[in-house]
């Protein structure tokens, strides 16, 4: 082989190799991390619908390619949470926030839902609507029997405020134990009591006129405590759709229309206390959550 010969062999081979680790680089670089989340628990459940977007516009401001895929079988919360604890099929989850989720998970602590899954309306069986219209002190309240998840810490929440609560186990089974009337009343946030009552309309279930319950809660995304790069950059995503206003248009899209139909300047408060709240959720960062008015008028005790 020549020298001129030998020299170019050795240019092009340099060059090839040069275009070999770039395109390993590039491709390594570019591989996407699947994500996967609880599947709806039924097939008309909307409500997964909000967080998956909002995941995925997220994530997609990241600095790593991710994609989002729903888990294969359908698993209630609790079941869903210690999976995700366990690490074994899901990589995120969200659910209202707790001291203990927080210390079983590592809490992204961005309410996703700005607050608003602490504004609770009631669902009612159709022919109670009179009996609660006439209730005058939350005393009368707390006597009657709302149904709640044994295991969310809405059910703690309910609880230590002096409420009556029926624990179940089985999400579609609260319906059907407040249409037989094994409970008087079924709490759910504001984003999602439409939804349900919908789906349940065969039940003979409304959402209650007057009355509106509060407490301080956040719902967040919590991923494994061992999966820091996911954390990192779920929340890094998070605040730059905050920053360029992304997170308030996809919120606004989803619940302005259900903030009108709630009317809740029309609606009797009851204010409640949360002992479950972890000290670090983030009250003071007004930019997370939604400006309700303070001054709404809160029933006699």
């Amino acid at each position: 082989m020549s020298v001129m010969t030998r020299s170019a062999f050795i240019q092009s081979s340099s060059v090839f190799l040069v275009f070999l680790s770039l395109f390993g680089c590039c491709q390594f670089s570019w591989s996407e991390t699947k994500v996967r989340y609880p599947r709806a628990l039924t097939d008309n459940d909307k409500r997964t619908e909000y967080p998956v977007r909002l995941l995925q516009l997220a994530l997609s401001a990241s600095d790593r390619r991710y994609v989002v895929e729903a888990s294969e079988y359908r698993m209630p919360q609790g079941r869903a949470l210690l999976n995700l604890k366990h690490g074994s099929t899901l990589d995120v989850v969200w659910s209202m926030t707790s001291k203990d989720r927080e210390r079983l998970l590592h809490p992204i602590r961005i309410p996703i839902y700005k607050g608003l899954i602490g504004w609770r309306l009631l669902l009612i069986r159709q022919q109670d609507q009179k009996k609660f219209s006439q209730l005058e002190h939350v005393t009368e309240l707390t006597k009657l029997a709302a149904v709640q998840g044994h295991d969310w810490p809405d059910t703690a929440i309910l609880e230590s405020n002096g409420f009556l609560v029926q624990g179940a186990s089985n999400y579609q089974g609260m319906f059907d134990m407040l249409a037989r009337g094994r409970a008087d009343y079924f709490p759910r946030s504001i984003v999602e009591i439409w939804q349900e009552q919908n789906n349940h309309r065969n039940k003979q279930l409304v959402v209650e006129t007057t009355l509106l319950m509060h407490y301080p809660t956040a719902f967040y995304y919590f991923v494994n405590k061992n999966n820091r790069l996911l954390a990192e950059d779920l929340e890094a995503g998070l605040r730059r759709i905050i920053a360029n206003s992304e997170f308030d248009r996809l919120f606004s899209t989803y619940f302005d229309p259900i903030m009108d139909k709630a009317r809740i300047d029309q609606r009797r408060l009851v204010e409640l206390d949360n002992p479950t709240l972890p000290a670090e959720t983030p009250l003071g960062q007004s930019r997370l959550w939604l400006d309700i008015p303070p001054d709404l008028p809160k029933w006699l005790e």
